[in-house]
């Protein structure tokens, strides 16, 4: 059919450049990423760019089957995206509108010079809620102590640190009741920012009272207030990089996407990352992947009954977590976990929302779950936790 057209069509139409503005909306938009705060601003600017070029061509390219489903297109297009007709629009050069402050442009930027198809960046994702369970950027997942404070991130662009604190009187339990975020000055996109949370105390401004770094306009770095002193965002966009922070109860949670060529820009001397290298095994709480469940009635070594202090059973604790969370994959797991262990009912709600923030950050939707081996499910070779109901180890002589 298309050469059928092309035949009876193009060579009346020689002059029509609708390929080239097909052409460019495709260049402007390849090195897009609809995860970015900044997708629809960038895609609007270019379906604006699209129709401006069409307009261009209209009258060369009357008749022309492919200029006019071109028009049509753009029509949709804007109306789904929102866009207003009126606004600014990509540039045909690259290199003119290049905004160094900006890291979804820079594989584009390198691509033009370099003259080489550049594949898209890869990003990161990791996780810390509850008591505390961590999800590293290798999709690890682990249950550890980490009393005090550790450093999740450190790196050349960015550091963030947490401090455990412990939930339950003479448990090694611990969740997670200050993060303290630096955001490190980096060209003309932002002098050093700090932020830092504390229970009960979550800003949505950095410690030096701003809320923004850089130039205000560009918004290269900002923080948005979701929910007052319970829910914020930090977008650092000159970075590439998305962090979720929440209060749930007494205990904050952190989620942060990340792209893989920042996230492993660190000297040796910062190895110690919990993000990156995961918890010490000597402040594992799970064994060998498996996260041990204490359990009312059942007999301990020497015939002590066990009687965790939470006031959940296995059954009441599935039921509260079932609630929240239909699909038993690691963070349903965690939430039983964490009911047996603390009784602290707000831990079901930041299992459920620490599966959210995977969901609106993790860039590989196949892998937001991680199931137990045993449920058939799982994420591949790299998934580090095991966990089955029928599996309980009984910890609450160790643990409790």
């Amino acid at each position: 059919l298309l050469s059928i057209l092309c035949l009876g069509d193009c060579q009346l139409h020689t002059s029509c450049g609708i390929q080239k503005c097909t052409t460019d909306f495709v260049s402007f938009t390849s090195h897009l990423n609809a995860a970015l705060e900044d997708f629809d601003l960038e895609f609007c600017k270019a379906l604006r760019a699209y129709s401006v070029c069409t307009y261009r061509n209209s009258k060369v390219c009357r008749g022309n089957l492919v200029y006019h489903s071109a028009v049509l297109g753009i029509g949709d297009l804007m109306s789904q995206r929102n866009c207003t007709k009126d606004g600014p629009t990509s540039s045909t050069n690259p290199e003119m509108t290049h905004d160094p402050c900006n890291y979804s442009g820079h594989a584009e930027v390198r691509e033009h010079q370099g003259r080489e198809k550049t594949p898209p960046p890869t990003y990161l994702f990791c996780g810390l809620f509850g008591d505390p369970h961590l999800r590293t950027f290798k999709d690890h997942f682990q249950t550890c102590k980490v009393e005090g404070a550790w450093p999740l991130i450190d790196n050349n662009y960015l550091s963030v640190q947490v401090t455990n604190v412990p939930v339950v009187p003479g448990s090694s339990a611990t969740a997670t009741n200050k993060i303290t975020i630096i955001f490190k000055s980096y060209q003309d996109c932002t002098d050093q920012k700090v932020y830092q949370a504390v229970t009960d105390d979550l800003p949505a401004a950095f410690v030096d009272g701003t809320t923004s770094g850089g130039d205000g306009n560009t918004r290269s770095l900002h923080i948005v207030e979701k929910v007052s002193g319970k829910y914020i965002e930090m977008h650092a966009r000159y970075i590439g990089t998305t962090v979720y922070i929440r209060q749930l109860g007494h205990y904050l949670t952190l989620a942060i996407r990340m792209p893989q060529e920042l996230v492993m820009a660190y000297e040796e001397s910062q190895d110690l990352q919990l993000c990156v290298n995961g918890c010490p095994s000597s402040q594992r709480i799970d064994q060998s992947g498996h996260l041990p469940l204490p359990v009312v009635g059942k007999l301990l070594p020497g015939g002590a009954a066990a009687h965790p202090r939470s006031g959940y059973t296995l059954e009441t604790a599935t039921t509260k977590c079932h609630e929240k969370m239909l699909v038993k994959d690691i963070y349903f797991y965690s939430c039983v976990f964490d009911l047996l262990t603390t009784g602290d009912a707000n831990f079901t709600a930041a299992a459920h929302s620490a599966l959210q923030d995977v969901e609106a950050l993790h860039p590989s939707k196949e892998h937001w779950h991680i199931f137990p081996r045993s449920g058939g499910g799982g994420v591949g070779r790299d998934s580090k936790f095991f966990v089955s109901l029928g599996f309980l180890c009984l910890i609450l002589v160790a643990y409790l």
